[in-house]
């Protein structure tokens, strides 16, 4: 058994690693939705999900909130690099779709 045979027996596995992860789970995009809804319905005040109470679990207290992305940021820079970042804007992007509803769903079946 050659070197050739040694060096391929872990082939694949890190895909397989990344597909079954949920260590960086975000939210999808219809429970952001649900979020911006809240927001809409508070008369667009976006401070009922941006400035929350002090919690010492979450990075910055929990006082600097993505909604889009719903992320907590450790301070205001950090959150204003994020939403210059591609990601922040990709999903940004993604969000600007409306969501399917179940009424949708069950008049294109028939």
């Amino acid at each position: 058994m050659g070197k050739v045979g040694r060096s391929r027996t872990h082939k694949g596995n890190r895909d397989k690693y990344r597909k079954y992860r949920t260590r960086n789970y975000a939210k999808d995009l219809d429970q952001v939705h649900e979020d911006i809804k809240k927001v809409t319905e508070n008369g667009g005040d976006e401070t009922i999900l941006k400035i929350q109470e002090w919690n010492e679990d979450l990075p910055g207290l929990g006082q600097y909130y993505c909604i889009p992305c719903a992320r907590y940021f450790i301070n205001s820079e950090a959150l204003n690099e994020h939403q210059r970042g591609k990601n922040h804007k990709k999903r940004v992007k993604l969000l600007k779709e409306v969501p399917y509803t179940q009424a949708e769903a069950e008049a294109a079946v028939g």
